[in-house]
This record gives structure tokens, sequence and C-alpha cells, in this order.
């Protein structure tokens, strides 16, 4: 019999864990690093609601001892994003992509990168959206960030178009020093490697510790 990928009860190991972490008498130690606080948690993407009844759980307890979850839908912002944009763009660009992929479907995989990769990447990009939710609450409640948590999540959604070490890097310094978890949704290869929905070679580019 083949064992799954991830386990519920591995997923809440690093829900447990990850709480420990955050609620240490000394302040959240998510990082040995200092002023670095950002951790990834790693989940199997099969197991999204599972996720979700452990971000649950953790965001009440979190709130029940007067914290506060700050919670951001990566795939949200980026549909709020497409609604900025021109009203018929949407349309364009589906119209576009299937009279490419029609031709090759590599091409019209690529002419989607190329349109949706501006909106996603670099600072300007999801990371610049995220740091102005995060920092928005932290300058309306200074006093607060040692008890305030921001979990980024719905990075599957945006399969293949995400880089979330980008997004990481781009939030660096950019955050108030809020603590900062991103659900990650993928396979976890080696120490520091992760696999983008287990569909990704491995990338290392990463400094947060990672869950479990």
């Amino acid at each position: 019999m083949t064992l799954p990928l991830f386990t519920q009860s591995a997923l809440r190991d690093a829900f447990v864990a990850l709480r420990r972490d955050l609620i240490h008498d000394d302040g959240p130690r998510i990082s040995t690093m200092r002023n670095y606080r950002f951790a990834i948690v790693q989940y199997n993407p099969d197991a999204e609601f599972d996720l979700r009844q452990e971000v649950q759980r953790l965001n009440s307890d979190l709130v029940a001892n007067g914290w506060m979850v700050i919670l951001i839908d990566l795939q949200q912002l980026f549909l709020d994003r497409v609604q900025g944009l021109e009203e018929d763009w949407a349309e364009r660009v589906i119209q576009m992509e299937e009279r490419m992929a029609h031709i090759d479907p590599d091409r019209g995989l690529n002419y989607l990168k190329s349109k949706l990769t501006p909106l996603i990447e670099g600072p300007d990009g999801l990371a610049g959206d995220c740091s102005r939710l995060i920092c928005d609450y932290a300058d309306r409640n200074p006093d607060k960030i040692d008890r305030t948590l921001a979990l980024i999540g719905r990075a599957g959604a945006l399969y293949p178009f995400f880089r979330s070490s980008a997004l990481l890097r781009h939030l660096d310094g950019r955050t108030r020093n809020v603590p900062v978890v991103l659900l990650y949704p993928g396979k976890r290869r080696g120490a520091t490697g992760l696999s983008y929905m287990d569909m990704f070679a491995p990338d290392n580019d990463y400094r947060p510790r990672i869950y479990p």
C-alpha cells in the first residue's frame, strides 16, 4: 500500500510547532535569524482542505489569546489585480491563449506567462499587495506587532505562474517585522528544497524555517 506524501497528523504537528514558536515567552521565534520573521508551512497539495482546518484552528486559538491574524489570499489578490485592468482584458487574453494553444500548447502557456507574470512577480506584484496589507495594520497597531501573524495562503491557485521564494524575498524588509508564514503546497526535497505543487524542480532558494 502506498503511503500518503503528507499525513494529516504531520500537518497538525507542523501547526502545533508553529503555535509554540509564535507564543514563545521571548516573543515569536519562528526564525533563528534576528529581525527575520518568516517561515513556511509545507503541505501536500492534496491536503488543502485539511490545511484550512488547521489554519482555522490556529486562527481561533491565537485570537482567543489576544492575537491578530491577517489572512492573505493570494488568489483573491490576483483576481483583484485582473479586475482592475481594462474591462475586456481577461477575455482578450483568454481568446489569444486559445488561438495559440490550438497551434501549440507551449505557445499558449508561454503567452499566458507573458501576461500574468507581471501581475504576480516582482516587488510591485503580489509581494507589494501583501506588504501593503501587513504594513497598514502594523502602522495602525504598532504596539501589537509581537502579537500579530500574517498567514499567506492559496498559492496553489496560481500554479504554474507563481514562485514563492521570490515572494518572500521581495517581502523581506517590508513587513514592519510582523511574523509572516507562507502556506506552501508542494513537497520538501532535502533540508531546504521545496518543489512547488510537487511538479517543479526543487527550489533551494529559501532562508525561512520550513515546518514541519
